[in-house]
C-alpha cells in the first residue's frame, strides 16, 4: 500500500457516518447524484471516498469541491481537506540572492496537474543563479506528474507538463550555474521531457512524444546520464511498437539494455527485455519473444537494487504480468493474454488506476476474440473497465473502450453484452 501523504480525514468521515449515516458504498452514489443535479458528471466510487478519508488524496478536483460543498453545506476546510498548495521549501524562502518566484503549484483542470510557474519573457528580469533547489523543483515536478498520471491518465496533465518543461528550458538557457549544477539541471530536464513525452503518448500524440523522447536522449548524452539515456531508448521502443514498427522497437529496446547493463539495476534490464519481447511478438516471432520474456522474469526475480531509479516505481509485479499479457496478445495467444491481464489487475491492487483500467479493457477484448469466445465474461470485464470513466482520462483507455465495443458487437445478441453496449454509448455521449 502506498504511504499516506496526510493524516486520515476524520472530519469527512464524521460527516458521512454521523450526518448522512451512510457507508462509503452509499456515499459515493450520493456524490454522483448531487453532481448530476448540478449538471456535473463524475465517477465517484467507494474507493475514492476511502482515499479521501484515509488521507491518500489531499486536494480534490474542483468539480468534487463544488459537489461536496453543495452536499454538506460545509467548506472544504470544514470537511477536513488540506487545500494548501505545495509552497516554497524553507531553503528556497531563505535564499535572497534569487528574486525570481519559482513556486510549484497545483491546478485543478479536470485532474490535479503540476506546473512550474513560467519565468516570463526574455524582456523580464533575469533568471538568476540556478542551484540544487531549482533542480529539485524539476525533479519534484516529474514525480508529481507521474503520480497523478498513474491515477487519472494524461488528459489534464499534458499542457501543464509542457509549461513546466518550458520553464526548465528557460532556466537552462538563461540562468547561471556551475558545471555540476548544469549537468544536474540538464538531467532533470531530460527526465521532465520524458514525462511530457509519456503524457503525449498517452494522449495519442505520437509525433510529440517522439520529439520529446529525442530531446531527452540528447540531454542524457550531454549530461552523461546513463539512467536517462536507457530510459529514453526504452520509451522510443514503446512508441515504435505502438506505431507498428516492431524492428525499430526491438533495436531501441536492445539499445536500452546495452546502455543499462553497467548501471546496476536488474529491474531496469527486466523492463527493457520485456520491451524487446513486445517487439518480437509484434513481428510474430514467438520463439524469440519467449526467450526475452523468460529473461525479463529472471532479471526481475533478482530483486530491487539501490540503483533502481525513481521512475521505475511503476514496474511492479503487476506491470510485469501485464506487459507479458500484451506480448501474448500480439502472438494471438488470447487465453494466456486474458489470464495475464487478470493477474496484472489483481497484483496492482489499489495502485496505478490508469494501468488497471487498460488491462481490464484488455481482459474484455481477449474474452471476446479468443478461439472459444466468452461473451458474458467479456461483458463483465468491459463493465469494470467502463467504470473507470471519467476518473481516468486517457486517450489510450478511450481507444480501448472503442476496441471493446467493436469486439463485442458480434455478440450483441447476448443480453449482458447488449446492456454493456448501451451503457457504453450513453457514457461516450458524455465523456468521449
Amino acid at each position: 500500500m502506498a504511504d499516506r501523504r496526510n493524516p486520515p480525514n476524520t472530519r469527512l468521515r464524521a460527516v458521512r457516518e454521523g450526518e448522512f449515516q451512510m457507508s462509503r458504498t452509499e456515499f459515493a452514489p450520493r456524490v454522483v447524484a448531487t453532481g448530476e443535479q448540478m449538471g456535473e458528471h463524475v465517477g465517484c466510487t467507494a474507493r475514492l471516498v476511502a482515499a479521501w478519508e484515509d488521507g491518500d488524496v489531499d486536494c480534490r478536483r474542483a468539480v468534487y469541491r463544488r459537489i461536496l460543498t453543495r452536499m454538506t453545506g460545509r467548506t472544504m476546510l470544514d470537511l477536513g481537506f488540506h487545500l494548501a498548495l505545495p509552497a516554497l521549501t524553507a531553503e528556497t524562502a531563505e535564499r535572497e540572492e534569487n528574486p525570481v518566484d519559482r513556486r510549484v503549484f497545483l491546478t485543478d483542470g479536470g485532474g490535479a496537474a503540476l506546473s512550474l510557474v513560467p519565468l516570463g519573457t526574455s524582456t523580464a528580469r533575469p533568471v538568476g543563479r540556478i542551484g540544487s533547489t531549482e533542480v529539485h523543483r524539476v525533479d519534484q515536478a516529474v514525480a508529481t506528474l507521474y503520480a497523478h498520471d498513474h491515477e487519472h491518465g494524461s488528459a489534464a496533465l499534458r499542457r501543464d507538463a509542457g509549461r513546466a518543461l518550458h520553464t526548465a528550458y528557460q532556466w537552462q538557457q538563461e540562468g547561471t550555474y556551475t558545471d555540476r549544477a548544469g549537468r544536474m539541471l540538464r538531467s532533470a530536464t531530460g527526465h521532465l521531457s520524458i514525462a511530457a513525452g509519456w503524457l503525449s503518448y498517452d494522449s495519442g500524440r505520437a509525433a510529440d512524444a517522439r520529439s520529446l523522447y529525442g530531446e531527452a536522449l540528447a540531454a542524457a548524452r550531454i549530461a552523461d546520464d546513463t539512467s536517462l539515456e536507457a530510459h529514453a531508448f526504452g520509451c522510443l521502443s514503446l512508441l515504435a511498437k505502438a506505431s507498428g514498427r516492431p524492428r525499430e522497437a526491438i533495436s531501441a529496446a536492445q539499445g536500452a539494455q546495452s546502455v543499462a547493463r553497467t548501471y546496476g539495476s536488474h529491474r531496469m534490464l527486466s523492463l527493457f527485455a520485456m520491451r524487446e519481447a513486445g517487439g518480437w511478438a509484434l513481428l510474430g516471432d514467438a520463439s524469440t519473444a519467449d526467450e526475452a520474456i523468460v529473461r525479463a522474469h529472471r532479471l526481475y526475480a533478482q530483486g530491487p537494487r539501490d540503483a533502481d531509479p525513481m521512475w521505475l516505481e511503476f514496474f511492479t509485479p503487476g506491470e510485469l504480468a501485464g506487459l507479458e499479457a500484451l506480448a501474448r496478445a500480439d502472438l494471438n495467444q488470447h487465453e494466456r493474454a486474458a489470464a495475464g491481464a487478470e493477474q496484472a489487475v489483481l497484483l496492482h491492487g489499489d495502485q496505478f488506476t490508469r494501468n488497471r483500467a487498460l488491462y481490464t479493457a484488455d481482459i474484455a477484448i481477449h474474452h471476446a476474440v479468443r478461439d472459444r469466445p466468452d461473451p458474458e465474461a467479456a461483458a463483465e470485464a468491459a463493465g469494470r473497465a467502463l467504470a473507470y470513466l471519467p476518473e481516468v482520462r486517457s486517450d489510450r483507455l478511450l481507444q480501448q473502450l472503442h476496441n471493446m465495443a467493436s469486439a463485442l458487437q458480434r455478440h450483441a445478441a447476448v443480453p449482458a453484452v447488449a446492456d454493456w453496449l448501451q451503457a457504453y454509448r450513453a457514457t461516450a455521449d458524455v465523456v468521449i
